[in-house]
């Protein structure tokens, strides 16, 4: 069966490919330039899915609006915060709803029947778009509004980490031979993570709780 993968080039969307792929599916990743802070991750998604020898599609979209700081480099990214009941100023206006969007067309136009994506609930920015009740409700959308759904052949949204926390979804990689060392995370694109933000901080607990070696990690 054929299936599109969000990839990012982060940690859950790099295992969320290989656990697609493990499933049997023929796969199809979607990257989205939209004009974040670096480029960081489009490399690593790139690498990723050549090292899972997977068809790669990167697609340049604007959002002009801006309304981030992973979109605006003049607003300071906010400090991390344990409350996750408050979201970050990294969170992109309704970034999961215009991607999936996307690869609901693309997965309509090529015959695809799911869409994987790393939405994680667990450890997390807070994101309200990364959270299963939205996850649910999309699907139910695409149903409705897609040939496919109308014609019997609905296209599934797959979060197979939706329940996860870091620490299992780190040794989940590690089952599936996820090249980590490609992966990124940092919000910021040096040449090593930052160690500061929110996503580096979670990454590092995460490794720290599996105990596996960050292997991006400065030595």
């Amino acid at each position: 069966m054929k299936a599109v993968v969000l990839l990012s080039g982060g940690i859950d969307s790099a295992t969320t490919l290989y656990c697609a792929r493990s499933k049997g599916h023929t796969i199809y990743c979607l990257t989205f330039d939209y004009g974040q802070r670096h480029g960081k991750e489009i490399i690593s998604a790139r690498r990723i899915a050549k090292a899972a020898s997977c068809d790669w599609m990167l697609l340049k979209i604007t959002m002009p609006w801006k309304g981030s700081a992973l979109l605006d480099k003049s607003i300071r990214l906010d400090d991390p915060s344990p409350d996750r009941r408050k979201i970050p100023n990294t969170y992109v206006p309704a970034r999961n709803i215009i991607f999936l969007s996307y690869a609901a067309s693309y997965a309509e136009s090529i015959g695809a029947r799911r869409i994987f994506i790393g939405a994680n609930q667990i450890d997390y920015s807070g994101y309200p778009d990364c959270r299963g009740s939205f996850i649910r409700r999309f699907e139910a959308a695409v149903h409705k509004g897609t040939k496919a759904g109308v014609e019997g052949g609905p296209i599934r949204i797959m979060a197979p980490l939706l329940h996860k926390g870091k620490k299992d979804i780190i040794r989940m990689a590690a089952r599936l031979k996820v090249p980590l060392r490609y992966t990124w995370s940092c919000y910021k694109g040096a040449k090593y993570p930052c160690m500061r933000c929110d996503s580096c901080i979670i990454r590092e607990a995460g490794f720290k709780a599996a105990r596996i070696e960050d292997p991006i990690a400065k030595r």
